[in-house]
């Protein structure tokens, strides 16, 4: 693979690139907060580095609340905390309620979920109101998201994009962290005549929906059926709920991979894995393995072997998936783990042999996407994580040393920003580079030297997995494992 694997780096070793960033990170979460103009709507991307807005959706808010709330969860600056709490009782409720998008798990588990989860753990002081006001949230979010499905005609479905029913994105995976939750909390979607509609169920149909359309596995299915490869967007016909074809909105075309999207499936897959079968999974890999109670509740109909037989096919299926979009990520990237932002790119040929050396976010034909790296960094880490519990220790260390290499590249020259007058954590971000969205500076063909707010979060979000794991410390997840 073209990922050169630093096979003895250590989360411990990684501590302090992992402090200087949270230096850098206090700053520039200050400097949005104290310049930012709400009337302008919600940060997204940087020009010129200083954030600007863009009205598409409102995807971003939940990262902006979402980056005080793990810088105080990382340094226990109550300044901050207070910051996401305040912030998110003011402005994000709206986003509870959003009936138009596919991006609750990002803006409301960014937000109320981190404030519900550093109140189990115990960072925050616990007060019964407020617990019981985030749990609510979270159950709404659940059930509003789950309510944007469309049937497919094998019987399963998916929660369909902001472009309407017909259209299934990949990014759609990690957004399932909102059902994921909401049934943790013992909540359901009520239909037509009182119909209880399992959110475990949508969830895990949407995710066995995406890893058969959205994901290949060389099987013939079309003439670019490469392992791994992922479509950023899914068609299908709404009438009888038949597939129709592969296509793309931010990447290049549908027959080539945009790595944010596969990015998107590394990690959604790695993360309801441990959702479903690791609840005890601890960072390094020590775990007790066995079916949750979250997978096993809504089944208890069905006769405990069926029951087994039908976790076991679903786990095959998530891990299937997890590893072979894993796979075609390392061997797409650069030496040092960072993509370009499209795997098909019309000027990747002038580059030349670009796989074989550390990518140059400064070249002349085609950005690289260091957001990518950062939630695809994740992901790794988490899948191989998962591994090692299961005993599969050959691919479980590669998979998460693939992980640690790509850290310690993003959290370094030339991707960490340093410049105090940029807003941006993470530079080197690529947005909508179809529409032409992103800055591109005079004398510049390509964007590049600019951030995101998806970007710096999980910046942000991969750390705090990485410090904690330095400091021995509890093994972070979205649902509060063992909490």
């Amino acid at each position: 693979m073209p990922l050169r694997l630093k096979h003895r780096l250590t989360a411990k070793a990684l501590r302090p690139r992992i402090e200087r960033l949270f230096e850098l990170s206090a700053a520039k979460i200050l400097n949005l907060e104290r310049t930012w103009d709400d009337s302008k709507g919600t940060p997204v991307f940087t020009r010129k580095g200083r954030y600007t807005s863009r009205g598409w959706t409102e995807w971003t808010q939940g990262f902006q609340f979402g980056s005080a709330l793990l810088q105080f969860d990382a340094t226990g600056d109550e300044q901050f905390l207070q910051m996401g709490r305040r912030k998110t009782v003011e402005r994000m409720a709206p986003h509870l309620t959003h009936i138009g998008v596919h991006d609750h798990g990002f803006n409301n588990i960014s937000t109320y979920g981190n404030l519900w989860r550093l109140m189990r753990e115990g960072q925050m002081a616990f007060n019964e109101r407020e617990r019981d006001f985030y749990e609510l949230a979270l159950k709404v979010s659940g059930a509003v998201q789950a309510a944007r499905w469309t049937a497919t005609a094998d019987g399963k479905g998916y929660v369909y994009s902001f472009n309407g029913p017909h259209s299934l994105f990949v990014d759609t995976l990690r957004s399932l962290r909102s059902l994921a939750v909401a049934h943790q909390l013992g909540h359901v979607l009520m239909g037509e005549r009182d119909q209880r509609i399992s959110l475990l169920q949508r969830l895990v149909e949407h995710a066995e929906t995406t890893a058969r359309y959205s994901i290949y596995y060389g099987e013939g299915r079309d003439a670019y059926d490469v392992p791994g490869r992922t479509a950023h967007e899914s068609i299908f016909n709404v009438k009888d709920g038949s597939y129709r074809c592969p296509n793309s909105q931010q990447g290049y075309s549908p027959f080539s991979t945009w790595t944010r999207g596969l990015a998107w499936a590394i990690l959604g897959y790695a993360e309801q894995l441990e959702f479903l079968w690791a609840p005890g999974i601890e960072a390094g890999g020590a775990a007790h393995l066995a079916p949750s109670p979250q997978f096993l509740r809504d089944h208890a109909r069905l006769p405990n072997r069926s029951r087994q037989l039908l976790g076991v096919a679903i786990r095959s299926t998530f891990l299937r998936a997890a590893t072979v979009t894993a796979d075609f990520y390392l061997a797409n990237c650069c030496t040092d783990g960072i993509p370009m932002w499209d795997t098909g790119a019309p000027n990747l040929h002038r580059l030349g042999d670009y796989l074989r050396r550390p990518a140059d976010p400064f070249n002349a034909w085609e950005p690289v996407d260091s957001s990518a790296a950062a939630i695809a960094a994740q992901g790794l880490v988490r899948l191989g994580n998962y591994l090692l519990a299961q005993g599969d220790r050959e691919r479980g260390t590669r998979y998460r040393q693939a992980g640690l290499t790509v850290a310690d590249a993003l959290f370094d020259s030339p991707y960490l920003s340093t410049n105090p007058k940029h807003q941006g954590l993470l530079l080197h971000s690529v947005y909508h580079r179809p529409n032409g969205w992103d800055y591109i500076a005079p004398g510049r063909k390509v964007p590049s030297g600019e951030s995101s707010m998806w970007g710096d979060y999980h910046a942000r979000e991969l750390a705090l997995l990485l410090w904690r794991e330095a400091r021995d410390q509890a093994y972070p997840t979205f649902f509060a494992a063992g909490q």
